[in-house]
């Protein structure tokens, strides 16, 4: 695997199987997860995960009705026109809900859950694990897949509340004065939410869900009101409109997929947040609640179209009457605020998995709860999403705009779990042949048709995600590449363990007092800090840990199998201290499990020793010179290990070297 951190200098070394989830570990409605969810729970306890889920979960894809039909139905009328644009459009709206949302993730992605946990690079791992080797191309697939997952991060907090702000150009009593202030106004939003990061959200948390029911509520009231406008819209259930439309429309019908794809943006949340709330209450908030309300609004503005064609320029807002004008826009803005609330709460959450599992160095993570492990802050990835989003919102100026560069992240992201469901159905799942092919490969199909319709917006602006996400990919496999030939190196240099312990037992150095704990990768070679003290002070401590931190391939390592003790010889023993890829190191904490194991020792007469490296570059060997200087960077701004692990500052002491890579 490639994602073992520099071996010796900060102790991290991560699972065989590299692993991680575009999981968005939000919590904002429960405490914890996933077995919460399924097991155990009362009437009342499940209702209150159906509502957190519908807050969280849902909150991107009960978004889109706000643009998603206006983009398509834009397209449409371009072709064949008429009805049939209107009833088309509606049809493979309703479809795309069905056969993407419906079929692909609630009845059959959901299935393949990593120990509950669900999301594209917890497919990764469980794809890893069905095959029992490390493959190249799925640990790929879901590296691809985090990337573009933070491309979607920026683009959907700009878009949904760019939607949401611009229902004042039709709201009663402004005419258009307030026009000049949209972007601003989105900003300043936008801005303010970011700000509120550091201070956490689990006090606003509670209110997620019942204000995010509550608008779907009103998109369901609204589309059965205006259903009545044009009755013959609810031909828009049966498939054969929305074929008749692409098989009429040609080439353009394929471009209009691309816009209709904006009404299932989000369905990958679904089971990436499976974890946070279990299968059944998102299964149940889904078809019982979110897809008749969806459906409802997505029919009623198609028959206030056909009833008055002036309302595709804007369908959504012209369905809103002038008396709860203002309110649904209000609500409109909330509901915006917490699906980019869950976006970027998510991208906290895999930078999180992403370091754990050494795709990335470590960065300063926050947490910002007590009580939910979920809520976290990193500082660095919400400086950087902000202003993403801000040069969107003001290169891009409008929802319209936008809605080109959207979609390929998440077309892609949906392609990838596909494409590793595979492993999971053929190897763990025993599934034949021939029903892999007939689940799969109208799903790939499918998946391909929307991420070729979503490529033509490259020149509109869909190349941002993109090489936002190549960016991504450059710098995990560059600090990938780049520890395991730093691994190597040191590894290549490095005196195995038992052999130092040999040495030492024939030629006894002079013993301090204390415990002295040398953190390294590889257990089985002499740290560096270990030959360093050694070689300069010429002393050996009366008892030493070699300890190891160690990322597995689940989500969470229970407490009975946190630590793992080996003893080697009298001053000796090996420490390993696992944690699962959703979870944040601390080995004071875990170092308290030890002496239950009979590993005694006094924190504060404790040494830890941490091994810290000097790398230059190197022209002829390893990477490309600028590939190095890169990975350079990317060491010399790491987080420090102490504050990473918890460790107390007063008690580390940190010895240096040179290596060239």
């Amino acid at each position: 695997m490639a994602g073992a951190a520099p071996q010796g200098e900060d102790g991290a070394k991560a699972a065989s199987t590299p692993n991680n989830s575009t999981d968005k570990t939000i919590d904002p409605a429960h405490p914890h997860p996933a077995a919460a969810g399924e097991h155990g729970v009362g009437k009342a306890g499940k209702f209150g995960l159906i509502l957190g889920a519908i807050g969280v979960v849902f909150g991107d894809i009960g978004t889109s009705p706000l643009y998603a039909l206006r983009e398509a139905i834009d397209h449409a009328r371009d072709g064949v026109g008429g009805d049939l644009a209107v009833i088309g459009v509606v049809s493979l709206a309703f479809w795309a809900l069905m056969v993407v949302v419906t079929f692909k993730y609630v009845f059959f992605l959901m299935r393949a859950d990593n120990k509950g946990e669900g999301g594209t690079l917890a497919l990764m791992a469980l794809a890893q694990h069905a095959i029992g080797r490390r493959s190249a191309l799925i640990f790929i697939l879901g590296v691809c897949g985090a990337a573009l997952f933070y491309g979607d991060g920026i683009i959907t907090p700009a878009i949904s509340v760019l939607s949401a702000i611009e229902g004042v150009k039709d709201a009663p009593g402004v005419g258009g004065s307030l026009d000049p202030y949209i972007v601003p106004i989105a900003a300043g939003i936008l801005v303010g939410l970011f700000l509120l990061q550091a201070r956490g959200t689990a006090k606003l948390a509670k209110y997620f869900g019942p204000i995010t029911a509550v608008w779907f509520l009103c998109l369901g009231v609204l589309g059965l009101f205006h259903i009545f406008d044009d009755l013959s819209v609810l031909r828009a259930l049966s498939p054969h409109y929305g074929v008749q439309l692409l098989i009429e429309d040609g080439f353009l019908g394929f471009i209009i997929l691309g816009s209709v794809f904006l009404a299932v943006t989000g369905a990958e949340a679904l089971y990436a947040d499976m974890g946070h709330f279990g299968k059944s209450p998102i299964r149940i908030g889904w078809l019982a609640f979110v897809l008749p309300c969806l459906t409802l609004n997505y029919l009623g503005q198609g028959a206030l179209i056909l009833s008055d064609p002036s309302a595709s320029q804007n369908p959504f807002w012209s369905m809103v009457p002038t008396a709860v004008y203002w309110p649904m826009l209000a609500l409109a803005t909330a509901a915006t605020v917490i699906a980019s609330q869950a976006v970027i709460t998510g991208a906290f959450s895999v930078t999180q998995q992403a370091v754990q599992l050494g795709l990335l160095p470590r960065i300063d993570i926050k947490n910002t709860s007590e009580t939910q492990a979920g809520q976290i802050f990193v500082p660095a990835v919400n400086t950087l999403l902000m202003v993403g989003v801000l040069v969107l919102l003001f290169a891009f100026r409008s929802s319209s705009n936008l809605t080109a560069a959207y979609g390929v992240a998440v077309t892609g992201v949906m392609l990838i779990n596909t494409l590793m469901a595979y492993s999971v159905i053929t190897k763990k799942w025993n599934w034949p042949l021939w029903a892999v092919l007939a689940t799969l490969v109208p799903f790939g199909f499918i998946d391909t048709v929307f991420l070729t319709s979503n490529l033509l917006k490259i020149p509109d602006g869909a190349w941002m995600p993109l090489v936002l996400g190549a960016a991504l990919i450059l710098l995990m496999w560059t600090w990938v590449r780049g520890t395991q030939i730093l691994t190597a190196k040191t590894r290549k240099d490095s005196l195995p363990l038992a052999d130092l312990i040999e040495m030492l037992r024939a030629r006894p150095p002079h013993r301090a007092p204390g415990t002295a704990i040398f953190l390294t990768s590889d257990p089985d070679i002499a740290p560096v800090a270990l030959m360093h003290n050694l070689k300069h002070n010429k002393v050996l401590h009366e008892k030493n840990v070699i300890l190891t931190v160690r990322t597995t391939d689940r989500p969470r390592v229970a407490e009975a199998d946190r630590v793992r003790i080996e003893p080697i010889s009298d001053d000796f023993k090996k420490l390993v201290i696992s944690y699962g890829f959703m979870e944040q190191p601390n080995v004071p904490k875990a170092l308290g499990v030890c002496r239950k194991q009979g590993l005694k020792f006094d924190i504060m007469s404790t040494s830890f020793f941490l091994g810290r490296r000097s790398v230059i570059a190197s022209a002829s060997q390893g990477m490309p010179l600028w590939q190095d200087r890169l990975f350079i960077f990317l060491m010399r701004n790491a987080a420090n290990p102490t504050d990473f692990f918890h460790i107390p500052p007063g008690r580390v002491v940190e010895l240096g070297a040179q290596v060239a890579v």
